[in-house]
């Protein structure tokens, strides 16, 4: 459907560089808003802890995975520019430049507010070595001497010896060494001394120790009544400790360091024989692939820094001088301490079970009832859990197919699967083996999945499943039914308390058609003429996508009601957001609720004066996606697994599902009205593309996601009360 453009749109060149945001800065920024929840003095201590311990863990994958793709893209003399009109070097630059800002802002964060706040207000003290009293040195040497030292190994540099593998993430503390001039034939006794300068009055060693990760990152102090919690990071402790490591040698500096490397896997699955095996392979080479990105501490010695900097082979602008402690992920170990849950949200209360699928019924006589819309983490996830353990042991249940891209390390969904396989049914499950950082793990299950007797896919060819789908094919009375569950996240029951999502349950006989036709698609090579109700990527969905903007553009030109509401993780596909530009220079209300990247711009005269941008930030990882489409008043409700990116419209396998009945369409658009009306954790895009937090002048106080979490508390109650009515005996006569 081709929309009809005014001679004034057609002026318009809605592809230029200028409406766009690159997608790595959008990212940053996303990073930002994160970052802006650990500054709230409106949050509870701990909770920013968290969210502070979130943008590190966050940049590190960045870097990780998009840095590193810019640095393969710059070495391999790559020269497109992006949708912004940027070139990969300028990325680079500007990335880098926005890193160190970001990095500036974390530890102004971190010493300024987190740290004073820890220690008045928590009653928490993050020590130095030299601040120990007497009695916690002699703690800290004993634990050092029982603990930490048997699993050191130090490692020096010299002629034998090269320089040692630094392995990705590790923390680890480098150090200059000088040989005491008394000290006898030891050991380390080299013919040829490895220098730091090339002048002669300096003859230092380098050296190395990784820091212990199967240690905690810090150690906890014996506590006095009343008295304050005193806390020494491991670094430190060893620091203290190095000269027992280098006996016959003074420690001239000693520094911690933390190095990322590339961990982007390169795979060519056409070559590849055995995708497994070469996933496996591949999976090796993460801890050595290039240096991207080195933290040191601010002030280190520059001649220990200039070896780190030579053997690694670093710019200038990929070092990150550190003023506190390296990678602060370790915040989240502090944030789970005991005796701090004054300090910690306890207003989002845990997942309610889900009305109409009550605790110990039958849940395939429950999805007969009508389909069942689920709005997770406000609602349990546990009837997903059930649906598979049920089937697994249902004796009418005859097969059970599912995708799955990531699970939990102790899946109830997989040892179900499991089950079902020795218990003669036919399961079959694609495990997708490229879900990045979860490879190893998919690895193992499918291993396991296959030994129970499971067919089990790993994946399709150059494209990433990220569908989430089951499909039950049971025996009843009237024939077979097939029961479909249809989702926005993963099939991981501990990602569901923390992850927003929404899933169907449903039975209707025109999607349990395109359940099976989707597997069969998987397993084999057939691929259905037509298609019932759901919409696939790489091939229809995103041709879907933009028949449907365009319909609304042309509504729009007709004078009728023309309206779309899409929420989603990100936004970046070039072909959607030029279609929404479109429509809305055609008069299209278009609002957006995106959480991470959003390279659109917003507020441009003749381009996107109509469109919204608002990002949520809160308790929960917003995760859902869901579509509105008014459709001149005859709406249209969607779900899907993709975002609006081209890996997700391109180079995977995804979903997109209809909303049919009023009921759920209601609650879909519940979801986006109040999220649209959110003040408390939403940000809008204003027309610089900068985020600004919500003018909550002459508005009620909304916070989306704690009205959800108290709308289902009450839900949840009415709906125990009615099944009480229900099930509640007859009384007789007499006793009324």
């Amino acid at each position: 459907m081709a929309a009809k453009e005014t001679e004034a749109e057609r002026k318009i060149d809605f592809s230029d560089p200028k409406y766009y945001i690159n997608r790595e800065l959008s990212w940053l920024q996303f990073n930002e808003r994160v970052l802006d929840e650990a500054r709230r003095r409106d949050n509870r201590l701990f909770e920013r802890l968290k969210f502070l311990s979130i943008t590190s863990s966050n940049l590190d994958e960045f870097f990780m995975v998009r840095v590193a793709s810019l640095k393969d893209m710059e070495n391999a003399d790559y020269r497109k520019t992006d949708i912004a009109g940027m070139t990969v070097t300028e990325q680079l630059a500007a990335v880098l430049a926005s890193t160190h800002d970001f990095v500036d802002k974390q530890y102004s964060v971190y010493n300024r507010s987190l740290v004073p706040a820890l220690e008045q207000d928590a009653g928490v003290k993050i020590c130095r070595y030299e601040e120990l009293s007497a009695e916690e040195e002699a703690f800290v040497n004993d634990y050092y001497e029982t603990e930490i030292y048997p699993v050191l190994t130090p490692m020096a540099v010299d002629s034998s010896r090269p320089f040692p593998l630094i392995l990705n993430k590790t923390l680890n503390l480098g150090a200059l060494l000088r040989r005491r001039n008394s000290a006898g034939q030891g050991i380390l006794l080299r013919q040829k001394r490895k220098k730091v300068e090339e002048n002669a009055e300096e003859d230092l060693d380098f050296a190395t120790v990784q820091v212990p990760s199967g240690l905690p990152r810090y150690k906890v102090m014996p506590q006095k009544d009343g008295a304050p919690i005193h806390v020494i990071f491991l670094e430190d402790i060893i620091r203290h400790n190095m000269p027992k490591l280098f006996l016959n040698y003074d420690v001239v500096c000693a520094s911690p360091f933390r190095l990322m490397r590339n961990a982007d896997l390169s795979i060519d699955e056409d070559e590849a024989e055995d995708l497994l095996k070469e996933i496996e392979k591949q999976l090796k080479r993460r801890q050595w692939g290039q240096a991207i990105r080195l933290e040191v501490e601010q002030g280190i010695d520059e001649r220990l820094l200039k070896i780190l900097v030579n053997e690694l082979r670093l710019q200038e602008n990929e070092i990150f001088r550190i003023d506190g402690p390296l990678d602060l992920t370790f915040l989240m170990k502090l944030y789970g301490l005991e005796g701090f849950d004054a300090f910690r949200e306890h207003r989002y209360a845990p997942p309610q079970s889900v009305p109409e699928i009550p605790a110990g019924s039958d849940i395939f006589e429950c999805i007969r009832r009508g389909d069942v819309f689920m709005h997770h983490p406000y609602e349990s996830f546990q009837p997903v859990v059930n649906f598979v353990a049920q089937a697994a042991t249902d004796p009418d249940v005859l097969a059970i197919k599912q995708t799955l891209y990531r699970v939990s390390g102790n899946s109830p969904i997989i040892a179900a699967l499991a089950r079902a396989a020795e218990n003669g049914k036919q399961v079959m499950v694609l495990v997708e083996l490229k879900a990045r950082f979860d490879e190893e793990h998919n690895i193992g299950w499918a291993k396991m999945l296959e030994k129970a007797g499971c067919h089990v896919i790993y994946g399709l060819v150059g494209l990433k499943t990220h569908s989430k789908i089951t499909l039950v094919v049971r025996r009843e009375e009237d024939g077979i039914r097939r029961y479909v569950h249809l989702a926005t996240g993963n099939y991981n029951d501990s990602t569901a308390k923390l992850y927003t999502d929404v899933g169907l349950f449903t039975c209707k006989e025109s999607f349990g058609e395109d359940a099976t036709a989707v597997f069969n698609m998987l397993s084999g090579y057939s691929e259905p003429r037509t298609w019932n109700k759901l919409t696939l990527a790489p091939l229809w969905l995103k041709d879907r996508f933009l028949y449907l903007i365009a319909r609304e553009q042309d509504h729009a030109g007709a004078g009728e009601a023309a309206h779309i509401i899409a929420k989603m993780n990100s936004l970046c596909d070039p072909e959607v957001m030029e279609a929404l530009y479109r429509a809305s220079a055609a008069g299209v209300k278009i609002e957006l609720i995106v959480r991470g990247i959003c390279c659109l711009r917003t507020g441009i005269p003749g381009v996107s004066e109509n469109i919204t941008v608002r990002s949520i930030v809160g308790n929960f990882l917003e995760h859902s996606r869901i579509f509105y489409f008014e459709n001149g008043g005859r709406p249209e409700y969607y779900a899907s697994s993709a975002d609006w990116m081209p890996r997700n419209l391109d180079r995977r396998v995804e979903i997109m599902f209809p909303l049919e009945d009023e009921d759920i369409r209601a609650k879909a658009m519940h979801i986006l009205l109040t999220e649209l009306a959110d003040t408390e954790q939403a940000q809008v895009m204003n027309a610089e593309g900068i985020y600004e937090r919500v003018d909550r002048r002459g508005k009620a106080i909304v916070n989306s996601q704690l009205q959800f979490c108290n709308e289902q508390v009450e839900a949840a109650k009415q709906a125990a009360q009615a099944n009480t009515r229900v099930f509640q005996p007859e009384k007789a006569p007499e006793d009324r």
